[in-house]
């Protein structure tokens, strides 16, 4: 028995077929005549006080952007001052901090060695053009006095 009214009393969330049992039972005919009329009026009042939200909240609207109009706030001032924001907390974070100087560190590393490449393929070209120029100028002497003999 008890078992019986604990899962009368279930406190787990609807699924999704409970759901759409719910949805198409007639809870009507379980009403009173007078249970059924307070709920209408009460369906009545809420729909009314939607209503007048929504009225409040549009008029609060508008004003809002009557300040901020009078203030020359406009759409892209505010999307520039959210950026900066969020920039700026952004930039803050530990983590950002610390991906910026590993990154910076990565790319002072990246420089020296770039540098020292350049460095070496420099060298290699001079190195190069110091040897060719010393043999086509002993290739340009040796010719003749090859050709002479």
């Amino acid at each position: 028995m008890e078992a019986q009214a604990r899962g009368l009393l279930e406190t787990e969330p609807l699924q999704g077929r409970d759901e759409d049992t719910v949805a198409s039972a007639d809870f009507s005919s379980m009403l009173s005549e007078e249970e059924r009329e307070e709920l209408k009026a009460e369906l009545v009042q809420l729909e009314d006080e939607i209503t007048t939200l929504r009225q409040v909240l549009s008029a609060k609207e508008r004003h809002l952007v009557e300040i901020k109009q009078k203030l020359g706030m406009n759409l892209m001032n505010e999307l520039k001052q959210n950026f900066s924001k969020s920039w700026h907390d952004m930039q803050t974070t530990t983590a950002y901090k610390k991906t910026h100087e590993t990154l910076s560190h990565a790319g002072q590393k990246a420089t020296a060695a770039f540098s020292n490449v350049g460095t070496a393929i420099s060298k290699k070209f001079g190195d190069m053009r110091s040897h060719s120029i010393g043999y086509s100028i002993r290739h340009s002497i040796s010719m003749p006095a090859m050709r002479r003999k």
